[in-house]
């Protein structure tokens, strides 16, 4: 089994990281957001990707995902940590919390670009629980020590195990309006982020969590001002510390993960499409996804 991290806002440097090489991966959807980079944290490996890439260069709205999970599933990668930065919806989640997702609900309008087929070959996966939730159990786990190692005082931030995100198009945040619908709906946080790799991560079976790291309380709460760049940006920091010792935890314990979920034949009878209508430079193009079915 082989661990691959999606960094986030503001996560880009992991100083426990040994580089072994970056590796720039060609994909039939184009490039990925930056090279992955291989390397070892305390003789543990792990592949790295900034979903902004190096600078934080590409708006939410232009990322690639589907060459981003692509390129990991080419790498053999079979487990991807999601570093998501995100706004908060409810009084009790605060920023520095972290919130493993286990549910989400899209407001992007951009199903098309949340899958990788089409073009003459229809599948539908199972989405109904769009996490692994063996491999969220074992990360938030690991994340209860992060928060007590990294925060001190009598209400250090939490963990909190489960919560629906919200995810949006961006790159604006939200009105009031919009914001106070998603409180009414129930969902917990907001992001731009996340649920296109989710849905890509399953038809890849690669199995999927998110680490939701809360900045802000978007722009809903009556003692806050409305979120800006720099409100986000300060608390950022104070998560980056959380999360860069979260992903070496997960990278020194990874090899104590069992993969008894169902991620790894999620495409098993989803292809709905005969082999024999398959146009050939599809079935060409997704070979490292469907090669064991078709």
């Amino acid at each position: 089994m082989k661990l691959g991290i999606i960094g986030g806002s503001g996560l880009y440097n992991i100083e426990s990281l040994e580089i072994i090489k970056s590796i720039n991966i060609e994909t039939p959807f184009g490039a990925p957001s930056d090279a992955v980079v291989h390397g070892k944290i305390n003789n543990n490996e792990v592949f790295f990707m900034p979903r902004h890439g190096e600078g934080h260069r590409i708006a939410p709205h232009e990322i690639n995902h589907k060459a981003n999970i692509f390129a990991m599933k080419k790498l053999g990668i079979t487990h991807i940590l999601s570093i998501s930065a995100v706004g908060s919806l409810k009084h009790e989640l605060a920023p520095k919390d972290i919130v493993m997702i286990d549910q989400f609900y899209d407001r992007t309008k951009q199903c098309g670009e949340y899958t990788f087929f089409g073009e003459g070959i229809v599948a539908h996966i199972p989405f109904a629980d769009p996490i692994c939730s063996g491999f969220k159990s074992f990360v938030h786990e690991l994340s209860v020590s992060v928060m007590e190692e990294v925060y001190s005082g009598d209400k250090p931030p939490r963990s909190v195990d489960g919560g629906t995100y919200v995810n949006i198009g961006g790159p604006a945040f939200s009105t009031k309006a919009e914001s106070e619908t998603y409180r009414k709906l129930g969902f917990d946080v907001i992001g731009m982020t996340s649920l296109g790799e989710a849905k890509l991560a399953r038809e890849a079976e690669i199995c999927y969590c998110t680490a939701a790291m809360v900045t802000d309380y978007d722009c809903w709460h009556p003692d806050h001002d409305s979120v800006s760049v720099e409100m986000v940006v300060n608390t950022m920091k104070a998560n980056t510390c959380a999360a860069k010792l979260l992903i070496r935890k997960t990278a020194e314990n990874f090899k104590k993960v069992k993969r008894d979920c169902d991620c790894a034949e999620a495409l098993k009878f989803s292809i709905m499409t005969d082999p024999q209508f398959i146009p050939g430079e599809k079935s060409k193009d997704l070979k490292p996804l469907i090669n064991k079915y078709i």
